[in-house]
Protein backbone atom coordinates (compact mmCIF):
# COMPACT_ATOMS: atom_id res chain seq x y z
CA UNK A 1 0.00 0.00 0.00
CA UNK A 2 1.61 3.50 -0.45
CA UNK A 3 1.76 6.06 1.45
CA UNK A 4 -0.23 8.90 1.11
CA UNK A 5 1.04 12.48 -0.58
CA UNK A 6 0.00 15.45 1.80
CA UNK A 7 1.31 18.83 2.25
CA UNK A 8 4.12 17.93 4.90
CA UNK A 9 6.64 19.93 6.96
CA UNK A 10 10.02 19.02 7.51
CA UNK A 11 13.30 20.69 6.13
CA UNK A 12 16.44 19.13 4.17
CA UNK A 13 19.30 20.51 3.45
CA UNK A 14 20.71 22.30 0.50
CA UNK A 15 21.18 20.03 -3.10
CA UNK A 16 19.42 16.71 -1.17
CA UNK A 17 16.84 14.75 -2.35
CA UNK A 18 13.80 15.34 -0.17
CA UNK A 19 13.73 12.48 2.28
CA UNK A 20 10.64 10.03 2.06
CA UNK A 21 9.63 7.31 4.22
CA UNK A 22 9.08 3.66 2.67
CA UNK A 23 5.95 2.72 1.51
CA UNK A 24 4.89 0.17 4.22
CA UNK A 25 1.61 1.40 5.38
CA UNK A 26 -1.41 3.93 4.29
CA UNK A 27 -1.54 7.14 6.06
CA UNK A 28 -3.82 6.78 9.04
CA UNK A 29 -4.80 10.41 8.32
CA UNK A 30 -8.67 10.84 7.09
CA UNK A 31 -9.09 12.89 3.64
CA UNK A 32 -8.57 16.70 4.60
CA UNK A 33 -6.05 16.23 7.61
CA UNK A 34 -2.95 17.97 7.06
CA UNK A 35 0.32 15.89 7.92
CA UNK A 36 4.22 16.23 8.47
CA UNK A 37 6.40 13.74 7.12
CA UNK A 38 8.80 11.98 9.21
CA UNK A 39 8.55 13.95 12.98
CA UNK A 40 10.18 11.47 14.77
CA UNK A 41 13.45 11.39 12.46
CA UNK A 42 13.26 15.43 12.66
CA UNK A 43 12.44 15.70 16.25
CA UNK A 44 15.55 13.05 16.63
CA UNK A 45 17.68 15.30 14.08
CA UNK A 46 17.00 18.08 16.48
CA UNK A 47 17.57 16.76 19.76
CA UNK A 48 20.74 15.56 18.42
CA UNK A 49 22.08 18.69 17.33
CA UNK A 50 22.38 20.10 21.04
CA UNK A 51 23.08 16.66 23.03
CA UNK A 52 25.92 14.54 21.23
CA UNK A 53 24.71 11.50 23.67
CA UNK A 54 21.97 11.00 21.50
CA UNK A 55 22.46 7.75 18.68
CA UNK A 56 19.99 5.68 17.01
CA UNK A 57 19.66 1.94 15.98
CA UNK A 58 17.35 0.11 14.38
CA UNK A 59 16.77 -3.66 13.21
CA UNK A 60 16.66 -3.03 9.29
CA UNK A 61 14.30 -0.79 9.15
CA UNK A 62 15.17 2.85 8.98
CA UNK A 63 13.17 3.55 5.98
CA UNK A 64 9.73 2.03 8.03
CA UNK A 65 10.46 4.07 11.31
CA UNK A 66 11.95 7.53 10.13
CA UNK A 67 14.99 6.52 11.64
CA UNK A 68 16.39 7.35 8.11
CA UNK A 69 16.41 10.88 8.79
CA UNK A 70 18.64 10.90 11.41
CA UNK A 71 21.05 8.61 9.92
CA UNK A 72 21.71 10.54 6.94
CA UNK A 73 22.32 13.46 9.04
CA UNK A 74 24.40 11.54 12.34
CA UNK A 75 25.80 8.88 10.11
CA UNK A 76 28.79 8.48 12.89
CA UNK A 77 25.83 7.44 15.75
CA UNK A 78 23.53 5.47 13.44
CA UNK A 79 23.46 1.97 13.71
CA UNK A 80 22.34 -0.37 11.61
CA UNK A 81 21.64 -4.10 13.84
CA UNK A 82 20.67 -5.99 11.02
CA UNK A 83 17.33 -8.38 11.83
CA UNK A 84 18.36 -9.17 15.28
CA UNK A 85 16.06 -7.23 17.57
CA UNK A 86 17.37 -9.42 21.42
CA UNK A 87 21.04 -7.80 19.50
CA UNK A 88 19.62 -4.61 18.88
CA UNK A 89 17.93 -4.23 22.57
CA UNK A 90 21.13 -5.60 24.47
CA UNK A 91 23.44 -3.36 22.24
CA UNK A 92 21.55 -0.06 23.24
CA UNK A 93 21.58 -1.29 26.99
CA UNK A 94 25.49 -1.48 26.81
CA UNK A 95 25.42 1.94 25.20
CA UNK A 96 23.00 3.66 27.93
CA UNK A 97 25.20 1.92 30.18
CA UNK A 98 28.19 4.61 28.62
CA UNK A 99 25.90 6.97 29.41
CA UNK A 100 24.69 7.19 25.85
CA UNK A 101 20.75 8.57 24.96
CA UNK A 102 19.74 5.44 22.71
CA UNK A 103 16.74 5.67 20.49
CA UNK A 104 15.68 2.68 19.37
CA UNK A 105 13.72 1.66 16.11
CA UNK A 106 11.63 -1.83 15.14
CA UNK A 107 8.16 -3.31 14.49
CA UNK A 108 6.14 -3.10 17.33
CA UNK A 109 5.53 -6.53 17.32
CA UNK A 110 9.11 -7.49 17.35
CA UNK A 111 9.87 -5.08 20.31
CA UNK A 112 7.31 -6.63 22.42
CA UNK A 113 6.59 -10.49 21.04
CA UNK A 114 10.78 -11.58 20.03
CA UNK A 115 12.87 -9.14 22.25
CA UNK A 116 10.90 -8.96 25.55
CA UNK A 117 13.04 -10.52 27.93
CA UNK A 118 16.06 -8.65 26.82
CA UNK A 119 13.91 -5.01 27.66
CA UNK A 120 12.82 -6.33 30.19
CA UNK A 121 16.37 -7.47 32.17
CA UNK A 122 18.98 -5.84 30.05
CA UNK A 123 16.97 -2.07 29.93
CA UNK A 124 14.24 -2.15 31.87
CA UNK A 125 15.42 -3.74 35.53
CA UNK A 126 18.74 -1.71 35.68
CA UNK A 127 16.14 1.68 34.51
CA UNK A 128 18.56 2.26 31.77
CA UNK A 129 17.96 5.37 29.88
CA UNK A 130 16.62 3.64 25.95
CA UNK A 131 13.97 5.08 24.30
CA UNK A 132 12.54 2.63 22.08
CA UNK A 133 9.98 3.89 19.09
CA UNK A 134 8.10 0.76 17.74
CA UNK A 135 6.28 1.39 14.37
CA UNK A 136 2.78 -0.14 13.09
CA UNK A 137 1.55 -0.54 17.06
CA UNK A 138 -2.12 -1.20 16.76
CA UNK A 139 -3.92 -1.89 13.64
CA UNK A 140 -1.41 0.41 11.25
CA UNK A 141 -0.94 -1.67 8.92
CA UNK A 142 -2.89 -4.22 6.50
CA UNK A 143 -0.76 -7.16 7.07
CA UNK A 144 -2.39 -8.97 9.56
CA UNK A 145 -1.26 -11.33 12.30
CA UNK A 146 2.22 -10.92 11.85
CA UNK A 147 2.67 -7.17 11.87
CA UNK A 148 -0.64 -6.35 13.84
CA UNK A 149 0.62 -4.93 17.62
CA UNK A 150 -2.70 -4.88 19.04
CA UNK A 151 -1.72 -6.00 22.22
CA UNK A 152 1.58 -4.03 22.47
CA UNK A 153 0.31 -2.26 25.58
CA UNK A 154 -1.11 -4.99 27.43
CA UNK A 155 2.37 -7.17 27.02
CA UNK A 156 4.37 -4.17 28.58
CA UNK A 157 2.15 -2.56 31.01
CA UNK A 158 3.12 -5.38 33.70
CA UNK A 159 7.02 -4.21 33.03
CA UNK A 160 7.97 -2.05 36.14
CA UNK A 161 9.85 1.04 35.05
CA UNK A 162 9.21 1.12 31.82
CA UNK A 163 7.42 4.46 30.62
CA UNK A 164 4.51 3.88 27.93
CA UNK A 165 3.52 6.46 25.50
CA UNK A 166 0.67 6.53 22.63
CA UNK A 167 1.34 9.40 20.76
CA UNK A 168 -1.51 11.15 18.79
CA UNK A 169 -0.09 12.93 16.29
CA UNK A 170 3.20 14.87 15.10
CA UNK A 171 3.07 17.56 17.73
CA UNK A 172 2.99 14.82 20.02
CA UNK A 173 6.06 13.04 18.49
CA UNK A 174 7.78 16.21 18.42
CA UNK A 175 7.22 17.39 21.57
CA UNK A 176 7.63 13.82 23.70
CA UNK A 177 11.13 12.97 21.69
CA UNK A 178 13.05 15.72 24.48
CA UNK A 179 11.55 14.92 27.22
CA UNK A 180 11.62 10.84 27.15
CA UNK A 181 15.62 11.76 26.38
CA UNK A 182 15.46 13.82 29.67
CA UNK A 183 13.51 11.35 31.70
CA UNK A 184 14.88 8.70 33.62
CA UNK A 185 14.60 5.14 32.85
CA UNK A 186 13.46 3.51 29.43
CA UNK A 187 10.48 3.99 27.36
CA UNK A 188 8.17 2.45 24.69
CA UNK A 189 6.51 4.90 22.30
CA UNK A 190 3.56 3.59 19.23
CA UNK A 191 5.19 5.24 16.98
CA UNK A 192 3.45 6.59 14.03
CA UNK A 193 5.88 7.19 11.16
CA UNK A 194 5.01 8.39 7.11
CA UNK A 195 2.63 11.22 7.08
CA UNK A 196 1.34 12.11 10.16
CA UNK A 197 -1.76 13.46 11.36
CA UNK A 198 -1.17 17.11 12.72
CA UNK A 199 -4.37 17.85 14.40
CA UNK A 200 -3.17 19.13 18.01
CA UNK A 201 -1.36 22.03 16.75
CA UNK A 202 -5.34 23.49 16.38
CA UNK A 203 -6.10 23.27 20.17
CA UNK A 204 -4.45 24.75 23.45
CA UNK A 205 -2.46 21.80 24.03
CA UNK A 206 1.04 20.64 24.67
CA UNK A 207 2.72 17.43 25.43
CA UNK A 208 3.40 17.00 29.08
CA UNK A 209 5.25 13.08 30.08
CA UNK A 210 2.85 11.56 32.50
CA UNK A 211 -0.29 13.64 31.69
CA UNK A 212 -3.84 13.81 29.79
CA UNK A 213 -5.26 16.75 28.70
CA UNK A 214 -8.88 18.17 27.89
CA UNK A 215 -8.02 18.95 24.33
CA UNK A 216 -12.12 19.59 23.79
CA UNK A 217 -14.60 20.39 26.00
CA UNK A 218 -18.43 19.53 25.94
CA UNK A 219 -21.18 18.88 27.62
CA UNK A 220 -22.96 15.97 26.70
CA UNK A 221 -20.70 13.05 25.61
CA UNK A 222 -16.44 12.31 27.09
CA UNK A 223 -14.05 10.62 24.60
CA UNK A 224 -10.99 9.51 26.57
CA UNK A 225 -8.73 8.76 23.53
CA UNK A 226 -5.18 8.24 22.94
CA UNK A 227 -2.97 7.29 20.02
CA UNK A 228 -4.50 7.88 16.67
CA UNK A 229 -8.40 7.72 17.66
CA UNK A 230 -7.43 11.07 19.71
CA UNK A 231 -7.57 12.19 16.10
CA UNK A 232 -10.87 10.38 15.70
CA UNK A 233 -12.39 11.87 18.79
CA UNK A 234 -11.83 14.86 17.40
CA UNK A 235 -12.69 14.46 14.27
CA UNK A 236 -16.28 13.16 15.42
CA UNK A 237 -16.61 15.51 18.20
CA UNK A 238 -16.93 17.90 14.98
CA UNK A 239 -19.25 15.74 13.41
CA UNK A 240 -21.39 15.28 16.35
CA UNK A 241 -21.71 18.92 16.91
CA UNK A 242 -24.06 19.27 13.49
CA UNK A 243 -25.92 16.56 15.73
CA UNK A 244 -26.36 18.82 18.72
CA UNK A 245 -24.21 16.23 20.50
CA UNK A 246 -21.69 18.82 22.70
CA UNK A 247 -18.75 16.19 22.90
CA UNK A 248 -15.45 16.56 25.09
CA UNK A 249 -12.24 14.84 24.20
CA UNK A 250 -9.66 14.22 26.42
CA UNK A 251 -6.38 12.59 25.28
CA UNK A 252 -4.32 10.51 27.66
CA UNK A 253 -0.54 10.01 25.55
CA UNK A 254 1.15 8.58 28.20
CA UNK A 255 -0.57 4.92 28.96
CA UNK A 256 2.20 4.46 31.83
CA UNK A 257 1.93 6.14 34.46
CA UNK A 258 -1.22 6.70 34.29
CA UNK A 259 -2.90 10.24 35.18
CA UNK A 260 -5.79 8.27 37.05
CA UNK A 261 -6.26 12.13 38.98
CA UNK A 262 -7.27 13.89 35.70
CA UNK A 263 -8.97 11.02 33.95
CA UNK A 264 -11.52 10.69 37.07
CA UNK A 265 -12.10 14.24 37.52
CA UNK A 266 -13.34 14.54 34.50
CA UNK A 267 -14.98 11.21 34.20
CA UNK A 268 -16.88 12.40 36.89
CA UNK A 269 -19.67 14.26 35.52
CA UNK A 270 -22.85 13.38 34.34
CA UNK A 271 -22.14 12.50 30.57
CA UNK A 272 -22.22 9.67 28.61
CA UNK A 273 -18.50 8.39 28.92
CA UNK A 274 -16.56 6.01 26.59
CA UNK A 275 -12.77 5.57 25.87
CA UNK A 276 -11.01 4.88 22.59
CA UNK A 277 -8.08 2.80 21.61
CA UNK A 278 -6.09 2.00 18.70
CA UNK A 279 -5.54 -1.39 20.65
CA UNK A 280 -7.31 -4.59 22.02
CA UNK A 281 -10.22 -3.99 24.56
CA UNK A 282 -7.78 -6.39 27.08
CA UNK A 283 -5.28 -4.43 28.65
CA UNK A 284 -4.56 -0.97 27.38
CA UNK A 285 -6.24 2.42 27.92
CA UNK A 286 -9.98 0.99 29.06
CA UNK A 287 -8.72 -1.24 31.10
CA UNK A 288 -6.41 1.62 32.62
CA UNK A 289 -9.18 4.03 33.18
CA UNK A 290 -11.21 1.13 34.34
CA UNK A 291 -8.44 -0.18 36.99
CA UNK A 292 -8.63 3.73 38.19
CA UNK A 293 -12.39 3.82 38.68
CA UNK A 294 -11.80 0.53 40.47
CA UNK A 295 -9.49 1.76 42.90
CA UNK A 296 -11.49 5.26 43.45
CA UNK A 297 -15.08 4.82 41.85
CA UNK A 298 -17.33 7.49 41.48
CA UNK A 299 -20.54 5.52 40.12
CA UNK A 300 -20.48 5.67 36.70
CA UNK A 301 -20.22 3.02 33.92
CA UNK A 302 -17.49 3.66 30.73
CA UNK A 303 -17.98 2.19 27.30
CA UNK A 304 -15.04 1.39 25.51
CA UNK A 305 -14.28 1.53 21.55
CA UNK A 306 -11.03 -0.91 20.46
CA UNK A 307 -10.47 -3.27 18.84
CA UNK A 308 -11.71 -7.45 19.51
CA UNK A 309 -9.77 -9.99 21.52
CA UNK A 310 -8.69 -11.57 18.55
CA UNK A 311 -6.40 -11.59 15.56
CA UNK A 312 -7.34 -9.59 13.19
CA UNK A 313 -8.00 -10.08 9.29
CA UNK A 314 -5.67 -8.48 6.25
CA UNK A 315 -6.75 -6.01 3.92
CA UNK A 316 -6.73 -2.31 2.87
CA UNK A 317 -6.36 -0.32 6.11
CA UNK A 318 -9.25 1.83 6.09
CA UNK A 319 -11.39 -1.08 5.42
CA UNK A 320 -10.16 -2.87 8.38
CA UNK A 321 -10.21 0.27 10.66
CA UNK A 322 -14.29 0.17 9.65
CA UNK A 323 -14.66 -3.38 10.14
CA UNK A 324 -13.64 -2.89 13.14
CA UNK A 325 -14.94 0.41 14.40
CA UNK A 326 -11.64 2.54 14.72
CA UNK A 327 -12.73 4.84 11.87
CA UNK A 328 -14.39 8.05 12.24
CA UNK A 329 -17.86 7.68 10.79
CA UNK A 330 -17.72 4.31 13.20
CA UNK A 331 -17.15 6.54 16.44
CA UNK A 332 -19.78 9.10 15.25
CA UNK A 333 -21.96 6.00 14.88
CA UNK A 334 -21.82 4.08 18.22
CA UNK A 335 -21.50 7.82 20.31
CA UNK A 336 -25.40 8.16 18.51
CA UNK A 337 -25.95 4.99 19.51
CA UNK A 338 -24.65 4.91 22.98
CA UNK A 339 -26.91 8.22 23.84
CA UNK A 340 -30.31 6.82 22.29
CA UNK A 341 -29.22 3.40 24.41
CA UNK A 342 -28.68 5.12 27.47
CA UNK A 343 -31.61 8.14 26.75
Amino acid sequence: MSTAHHATTGQTGQNQQPLRSAAMIASIADAGVATTRAPFGHALNALAAGDERVVGLTADLGKYTDLHVFGRENPDRYFQMGMAEQLLFGAAAGMAQTGLVPFVTTYSVFATRRAYDFLCLDIAEPELNVNVAAALPGLTTGYGPSHQATEDISILRGMPNLTIVDPADAVDIEQSVPQLAAAPGPSYTRLLRGAVPRVLHEYDYSFELGKAKLVRPGNDVLLIASGLMTMRALLAAERLASHDVDVAVLHCPTIKPFDAETVLTEIDSPRLTITCENHTVVGGLFESVAAALARKPVGKPVQSIALPDAFLDAGALPTLHDRYGLSTDAVVARVLQELDAHG
